[in-house]
């Protein structure tokens, strides 16, 4: 008792000295990058955040866990974008270190809602209430120009059956609430024992929820099987890299000649040059398909001309038929930013000399387009493009207006050896199980990946160091579930949680102002 003690003891001094409570913070910001993979630690998902909630709830002000949650935060999006640093060298720190921000105020209300003594009603509050202040966050950093809906908390779930099916319900944000409330939950149990109880409670309920949405939350209903063939040439690097790329993906494709194939996937930018305006390449794509006997869905990152006579670089989806082009193109809406465009290039120019940023942006597609695949008995296909399959608005567009099956065509290339090819592979699972439809997930170098209406994975995954081919018996599905029908319902009722919450806490300031308001006697008055 006495060496835990002293440990404890010599713990509190640390934490009294700003740079031993700064690096802590840091330090258990991070931890949730573990959830996610490469390490895919699904279940520490539940408890990662308990350190840092217990060191903002320590904080002796206010100020003092607004700087913990946002030294956190910033230690969250280093460790969750790491493989970032290649590109981004320093500036990735700075992006960090801005981003984080958006954690101070939840660092405020964390603070506010665990800090001494918590009675049951505070409890249930904070259970509720904290993880809603953490889903703005969410919320507002999955702003394109702030990087995209990359590492939500939920998304760590990917390979679990009953998230899945939460995800089904109310999307990867129910997940996201979830898993912080049950570490608040988890933190009330630890240092609040007037209030275990009502924590304990909290959990069963979260387990209840879970199991209701098990139980009652409307599936797709399985209509039959497409035959998709995804094509992964590897890497392919040195002069001439993209006609090369292009060679080996024929020879590759050639070979699933006879597999009786509906549809064949290439990864993005597979094709370096506008098949329009090269009418040689057109051709070779079109005796592709017919020897196969399939559509090819390839995507090319070229300078063309749109459909509104805008020209300069698209990444577009593009549909090969037997016949040539079939005039099916999607070009990418949402774009990487500083790797397909810099956000402010006359103020954020300079960040092309530190890393591997955008020379030169992008053009922007307008509209989600679905494309019919005659080889399917009419499937339809709705495109996205490299980290649009992290949004989930987007697959439930395409869902909404037609799509059976979604088709993600990406490219990790630069980041091979990280945690990137993985961590983005396994976003279908999450976009697949919200929409109730399936999900190909197709990549120049890997991960690519197929995924059922359920989220459950479809046949084996084609890893980093593969070059080949795989075909998979995707299984297509009709039905709506509740996050298609629905949209972001989670989002706007933690709004509401948090507008109550803080319209109470109005309300019980000004009451506490009128206590303390000094009573004026009569002899004063006068």
């Amino acid at each position: 008792m006495d060496a835990w003690t002293g440990w404890r003891e010599r713990g509190a001094r640390v934490l009294d000295r700003t740079p031993g409570r700064a690096a802590a913070a840091l330090v258990a910001g991070a931890l949730p990058a573990l959830a996610f993979p490469a390490p895919s630690l699904w279940w520490f998902a539940y408890v990662c955040l308990v350190p840092l909630l217990l060191l903002v709830r320590s904080a002796g002000t206010g100020r003092v866990a607004a700087r913990d949650a946002w030294l956190g935060g910033t230690g969250f999006m280093i460790a969750v974008h790491h493989w970032l640093m290649p590109s981004l060298h320093v500036f990735i720190v700075i992006l960090a270190a801005l981003l984080g921000l958006l954690w101070a105020p939840w660092g405020l209300l964390a603070h506010r809602l665990l800090r001494g003594p918590v009675n049951g009603w505070a409890a249930g509050a904070a259970v509720v209430v904290v993880p809603c202040g953490w889903l703005m966050i969410e919320l507002v950093r999955s702003w394109e120009a702030l990087g995209g809906p990359w590492g939500l908390l939920g998304a760590s779930q990917w390979q679990v059956e009953p998230a899945l099916r939460l995800a089904s319900v109310g999307g990867v944000w129910l997940v996201s609430l979830l898993v912080v409330a049950v570490n608040t939950a988890v933190t009330v149990l630890l240092v609040h024992s007037a209030a275990r109880l009502v924590a304990a409670v909290s959990l069963l309920v979260g387990a209840l929820v879970v199991g209701a949405a098990w139980v009652w939350a409307p599936q797709p209903e399985r209509t039959g099987t497409a035959r998709v063939a995804v094509v992964q040439p590897g890497i392919v690097e040195g002069p001439g890299s993209i006609q090369r790329r292009f060679a080996l993906s024929e020879e590759l494709t050639r070979s699933l000649a006879g597999q009786g194939v509906d549809l064949v996937v290439w990864g993005e930018s597979s094709v370096g040059v506008d098949p329009v305006r090269r009418p040689d390449i057109a051709a070779r794509l079109a005796a592709l398909s017919k020897a196969v006997g399939a559509d090819v869905l390839v995507n090319v990152d070229a300078r063309q001309t749109d459909a509104a006579g805008r020209t300069g670089i698209f990444k577009s989806a593009v549909l090969v038929g037997p016949q040539g082009l079939t005039g099916d193109r999607y070009d990418k809406m949402r774009l990487v930013p500083f790797g397909e465009y810099i956000p402010a290039r006359s103020a954020l120019g300079w960040a092309t000399s530190m890393g591997r940023a955008a020379g030169e942006d992008r053009l922007r597609g307008t509209d989600p387009v679905t494309m019919r695949v005659p080889g399917a008995d009419g499937l339809r296909i709705g495109p996205l493009v490299c980290f649009e399959s992290a949004f989930p608005d987007m697959s439930r567009r395409l869902v909404r207006d037609g799509a059976g099956l979604l088709v993600a065509q990406s490219s990790t290339s630069s980041f091979q050896h990280g945690w990137a090819p993985g961590q983005h592979a396994s976003l279908g699972a999450l976009r697949a199980a919200e929409s109730g439809r399936p999900m190909v997930h197709a990549t120049l170098t890997g991960v690519s990946a197929v995924y059922g209406p359920h989220g459950e994975a479809v046949g084996p995954r084609l890893a980093t160091d593969t070059s080949g081919t795989a075909v998979y018996g995707v299984p297509l599905a009709r039905g709506t579930t509740l996050y298609v029908r629905l949209g972001d319902w989670a989002l706007y009722g933690a709004l509401g949680v948090l507008a109550v919450f803080c319209a109470a806490e109005g309300v019980r300031g000004v009451r506490a102002r009128r206590r303390t308001r000094p009573v004026r006697t009569a002899t004063q008055a006068s």
